[in-house]
């Protein structure tokens, strides 16, 4: 159907596409490339009508499975779809394929005196696809949002091949319901994402970047509240805990880099303020401010952009650093309300000191999004003591109104924990809404929902009629 170019069927190549970035593995029956909508639309009207499991895949970056071929079938490589179809200046938004990368489409735009906030941290390889598929986040989230902010319209192939648009370029749009949003974070369980109308910003005037460093992270969470209260939203606004810094000082940075973490440095503040260079001055000094009030240590302002990457090859080189540590972690990603970060973090100190562990934290101070890398005090988790912890931190992110997964989804990593957040009326009604588009259960079958009563999907699957994939 498709030509010789466009499939894989030997074992060799779908065992490469058994895995995305998080720890599941499950082989394909086969791996189908996209090359244009309509063989979106002929791939799941095929599969549909033989109930075969479909996943839809960008660049496999994500870190819960989503990716993952949970139940076999065919995973569905949409990266050749790369076109970016239009930038439109005067209207403020460009139409692109799903296949595009993140950071491939910001430098066009900038080009263009124009910027595309959204910014996850995978940005240089992961696809617009796939950060609408996960609703992702990124450091600018505080003052920009997320991804869903910036989504005006998309085009979607159904499960059974229909292919809708949604939205449109038009800021009020209110023909019939707004479904737009449905598709954003469903994970590729509703529907295939094709193209994407999204929203863009002028570029700012300038950039402002600050090292903060503090006695501990307990001070350093006391700058969020502090600074939101003033109107100031920094651009990005970054802690590094004292364990982290350390393990990245042992790396070897550069010397400007190194001199900025001694040994008593116990967290560590990245802040960026962008716009006119006249409010970013005052904001900046507003940053200075507050900081002092909080105990900071020091503060270091980039005076160039080289040393602005300078600054960044802190934060940038954590999770390689880690590895350094531990061949293992058990990495969560955690919200909870920004004002709350400072309890969060003392809960979590309380626990690794009562639990013998190592819990190292950074992330986003300014939405309250916590990254934490897990480990015993002598080495990685036993997958039992690591079941049980996951219970722990998501049990004292609930007490604080939090939310178990900021802006890596819910995939197969996190399914069964979903009831933290979700009561069953809730959940129900998700359900609903994915058999009413997915009838036979064959679009990304396996993930979001929770295995013991949740699951939706073919009632046959568990009698063979499409082969599980090798977990």
């Amino acid at each position: 159907m498709l030509g010789p170019d466009q499939c894989l069927f030997a074992l060799e190549d779908r065992w490469t596409y058994a895995f995305d970035a998080g720890g599941d593995r499950a082989v394909p029956l086969a791996v189908v490339f996209a090359h244009t909508p309509d063989d979106v639309c002929n791939v799941m009207q095929y599969a549909a009508a033989r109930r075969i499991p479909v996943v839809p895949r960008g660049a496999g970056s994500g870190l819960t499975g989503g990716a993952v071929p949970a139940m076999g079938g065919i995973v569905l490589v949409l990266e050749r779809m790369n076109r970016i179809l239009e930038i439109d200046t005067d209207n403020l938004c460009a139409t692109v394929e799903t296949g595009v990368i993140t950071g491939t489409l910001q430098k066009a735009v900038e080009k263009k005196g124009l910027f595309y906030p959204p910014d996850p941290a995978s940005a240089g390889f992961s696809t617009i696809g796939g950060n609408i598929a996960e609703n992702a986040g990124g450091m600018r989230a505080a003052k920009y949002g997320v991804t869903k902010q910036y989504v005006l319209g998309l085009e979607v192939v159904l499960p059974d091949g229909r292919r809708v648009t949604l939205g449109s370029k038009c800021i009020k749009d209110v023909v019939g319901y707004s479904m737009t949003e449905l598709f954003v974070g469903s994970e590729g369980t509703l529907g295939v994402i094709t193209q994407a109308i999204v929203r863009l910003v002028p570029l700012p005037e300038t950039i402002k970047t600050l090292a903060v460093s503090f006695p501990d992270i307990q001070a350093a969470g006391q700058v969020v509240p502090m600074l939101l209260k003033t109107g100031v939203t920094p651009c990005t606004l970054e802690f590094i805990d004292r364990f982290c810094l350390q393990a990245v000082r042992k790396t070897g940075l550069s010397d400007p880099v190194a001199s900025l973490i001694s040994p008593d440095t116990g967290a560590m503040l990245l802040i960026e303020l962008d716009g006119d260079e006249d409010a970013v001055a005052k904001e900046a000094a507003t940053v200075r401010q507050i900081c002092g009030q909080c105990g900071a240590t020091g503060i270091h302002s980039a005076r160039n952009p080289a040393e602005r990457e300078q600054l960044w090859e802190v934060r940038r080189s954590i999770h390689g650093a880690l590895a350094g540590l531990c061949p293992h972690w058990l990495e969560e990603d955690i919200a909870v309300p920004p004002a709350s970060i400072p309890d969060m973090l003392e809960k979590l100190a309380a626990l690794a000191l009562e639990q013998n562990l190592r819990i190292l934290s950074f992330g986003h101070f300014a939405d309250g999004n916590i990254h934490l890398s897990v480990s015993e005090a002598a080495g990685p988790l036993s997958p039992q003591r690591a079941g049980e912890v996951t219970h722990q931190i998501f049990s004292l992110t609930k007490v604080l109104g939090g939310r178990i997964a900021a802006e890596h989804g819910i995939g197969l990593a996190k399914k069964e924990y979903l009831s933290v957040n979700l009561d069953d009326d809730t959940l129900d009604l998700a359900l609903q809404l994915k058999k009413m588009l997915d009838p036979s259960g064959i679009l990304n079958p396996g993930k979001i929902f929770p295995t013991h009563d949740h699951q939706p999907g073919n009632p046959d699957a568990a009698n063979g009629v499409y082969p599980p994939g090798i977990i």
